[in-house]
């Protein structure tokens, strides 16, 4: 395990991240031995916007069932059971975090959604797939903690079909001055977050054989989405489920210094949407 991996480790693992979500679940009023998908969908997505981002970025992108999807950095599975149960999509998962993929797994086989979902420990730069096997990657606040988005990109392009497109939701670098504080959601420390603005993933898609279709700031977007967060926080305490679970103790903290990078412009949740020329 390398340096910046084992850090990323220990930043995203808790130790209690089970028995946290299942408290979550009793907490909605939900019974974890006979779960269904609704009882846990939008709570179990780690990135700005939950579920509703989901939509929004899966919305430019054709789907159909049967289709084989990537989600890279899955977290605990939501994309990918989004994807499954909405769409019929057979989705492979991968993470770092053995903690996440463990959950991830978990929950598939609460919700009966193994059969369509798969996940596994692994890297975005070194997916365990198949060259020309997928229809669909996903990317959703994950390429902060990759530095090599070069071998990202390559490797996303090797593994979809002629065709196919990669749909990324990222928190990138925006026009602002400074640097965010941190703790932030994704990483404890500078040495492990890699922001980087648009046109440099256009880039270094375009030089791994991508086309752009599609590019969008959702920094109003996440003002807008955390407002109506604090609000409904303020007035009906915290939700069971959602990332403040994931995050633990240290998630109001986190966030405050996200949500103060997005105001300064130092961090823009963006959408890009690439294609894998025919």
């Amino acid at each position: 395990m390398t340096d910046i991996h084992s850090a990323l480790h220990h930043h995203y693992t808790t130790g209690t991240l089970r028995d946290a979500f299942m408290a979550g679940i009793r907490k909605k009023g939900a019974d974890p031995d006979n779960l269904h998908f609704a009882d846990i969908e939008n709570g179990d997505e780690f990135h700005t916007g939950g579920g509703v981002a989901t939509d929004d970025l899966l919305a430019q992108v054709p789907l159909t069932r049967g289709m084989q999807v990537v989600d890279i950095g899955c977290g605990v599975g939501g994309p990918a059971r989004k994807l499954a149960h909405h769409h019929g999509a057979h989705v492979t998962g991968v993470d770092l975090t053995p903690e996440f993929v463990e959950l991830a797994e978990e929950l598939s086989e609460r919700c009966g959604l193994s059969k369509l979902t798969d996940f596994r420990i692994g890297s975005g730069t070194d997916l365990p797939l198949d060259d020309a096997s997928q229809d669909l990657a996903t990317l959703l606040h994950v390429g902060m903690n990759i530095a090599d988005k070069a071998t990202l990109m390559t490797e996303a392009f090797r593994v979809l079909k002629p065709g196919g497109h990669f749909a990324i939701f990222d928190v990138m670098r925006g026009a602002g001055d400074g640097q965010p504080s941190y703790p932030l959601p994704w990483s404890s420390l500078p040495e492990t977050s890699f922001l980087e603005p648009l046109e440099a993933y256009q880039n270094l898609g375009a030089k791994a054989g991508f086309t752009t279709v599609a590019a969008r700031d959702r920094s109003q977007f996440a003002q807008d989405f955390t407002a109506k967060m604090k609000a409904q926080l303020a007035e009906n305490g915290p939700p069971p489920l959602g990332p403040h679970v994931m995050m633990g103790p240290s998630a109001p903290e986190r966030m405050g210094n996200f949500n103060a990078a997005i105001a300064a412009g130092q961090a823009a949740p963006t959408e890009l949407i690439l294609r894998k020329p025919d």
